[in-house]
């Protein structure tokens, strides 16, 4: 084939994603028929010439020259339409070995089934935490736990503004085979991309409030649409907490003392950067089936080198008392999944007060669940540190450690020195 023929293809696949280019060499004129695919490509970086300045389009082009412009369009294609992506996977797949030559991992093929994209991440945890009693509710320490979970990730590109994403959970006891989880779809959600600045996610989505998860980091029934307004992000959702201890029953004496179990709620959040600044502010509603009305914001600034400070406020105006949970810390240190020895440790002061905290937190060890409002027990408030540090070992494997120490509670029991140890792995 002719190099100018297959320079023509590959411009038919980029269509639209650059704009006229000035001409970027002395044997292609302005009259030539395929003038403006080599220019194009050029400008993009797809094609290159000869030290001389010169294309030499009417060459055979050999196939490692032409898997040199493949990998090129592979490196852009998120900006490919979902039929540019389609024939770009051909033709990666036609020339896989002169892409292996060059260094270059097919991906989207090792990754891809027709129009879905794999992808997922596992976990090995060993932890001391708390022993549940029979309402399911931590309140003494327990033995050492030794467990695992895999989540598998399927992303389907419906067309060139939706996209479908679904996520199935396994989670497995190491040392109690009896308690081991059946798989099921922890995530479903369709996203709907309205231009550039608006879309609408419908499904079991992931929330993740404030800054550092304390507060909530689990799944969301219902809508949520996104606007950004500049260099900021607008979300308000309608649904319900999948997670959450808010609007189940409060227990006394393991007894109920009232009927809430429907927990549909109004999220408005406002989010971004600004500088070394990521901010967020939140509102949660529960309407008539929550006592919820939560207010809550967070920060998190970089203080110059690899220090930053971090915290989250949340006060629910709704329950007895106007009860708040907090928490600020100090970091040092980015961790890279990509960067072997990369790493980093923080520390922070966490306060947590029954009404105000939704539960479901992203911790692995958190004595902030004993105030549930849901709990069998009497404490009402949680103070402790809790001290977190990871490194990664190998490229995509993480390890991870969390530590709770000087914990404080109401009913002055010990919830001291628990700890998690985790390996994790992303793919």
């Amino acid at each position: 084939m002719k190099k100018i023929l297959a320079i023509a293809a590959a411009a038919a696949l980029t269509a639209g994603v650059s704009a006229f280019a000035a001409n970027p060499f002395s044997d292609v004129s302005t009259d030539d028929w395929a003038y403006q695919a080599v220019s194009d490509l050029s400008d993009q970086g797809v094609v290159e010439g000869y030290p001389d300045g010169t294309f030499k389009g009417e060459r055979n082009i050999t196939r490692y020259e032409l898997a040199q412009i493949i990998a090129r369009l592979m490196a852009k294609e998120d900006q490919l339409n979902a039929e540019q992506r389609a024939t770009l996977d051909k033709l990666a797949g036609e020339y896989a070995d002169e892409l292996a030559n060059l260094g270059v991992r097919v991906s989207n093929l090792e990754k891809k089934v027709g129009n879905i994209a794999w992808s997922g991440n596992a976990r090995m945890r060993f932890n001391q935490s708390y022993a549940a009693d029979d309402d399911g509710i931590a309140t003494t320490k327990a033995a050492d736990k030794w467990d695992g979970r895999m989540k598998i990730i399927a992303k389907a590109q419906v067309n060139d503004s939706t996209v479908a994403t679904g996520r199935l959970r396994y989670d497995m006891n190491f040392k109690d085979a009896d308690s081991n989880s059946s798989v099921w779809m922890e995530e479903l959600k369709v996203n709907h991309q309205f231009g550039d600045d608006f879309s609408v996610t419908l499904g079991r989505q992931d929330l993740f409030l404030g800054q550092t998860g304390i507060e909530f980091d689990d799944e969301f029934d219902g809508a949520i649409a996104t606007a950004k307004l500049g260099g900021v992000n607008v979300d308000l959702g309608y649904g319900r907490l999948f997670g959450g201890r808010l609007g189940k029953p409060v227990l006394v004496g393991k007894e109920a003392t009232n009927s809430k179990n429907d927990n549909e709620m109004f999220l408005g959040r406002i989010y971004g950067d600004a500088g070394r600044i990521s901010y967020d502010v939140e509102y949660l509603d529960g309407k008539d089936s929550l006592d919820a009305r939560l207010i809550g914001a967070g920060l998190t600034a970089g203080l110059g080198g690899d220090f930053k400070v971090f915290g989250d406020y949340y006060k629910n105006t709704e329950y007895k008392g106007d009860p708040y949970t907090w928490t600020a810390g100090l970091g040092y240190g980015s961790v890279n999944w990509k960067k072997p020895g990369t790493w980093d440790l923080s520390a922070q002061y966490i306060h947590a007060e029954k009404g105000s905290f939704l539960d479901d937190t992203t911790y692995n060890v958190a004595p902030a669940s004993l105030v549930a409002t849901d709990a069998a027990n009497d404490v009402n408030t949680a103070k402790y540190w809790l001290a977190t540090g990871d490194v990664i070992l190998q490229k995509n494997v993480k390890l991870h450690a969390e530590y709770a120490f000087d914990v404080k509670t109401d009913d002055h029991k010990d919830y001291d020195d628990l700890w998690s140890v985790s390996l994790n792995y992303v793919f």
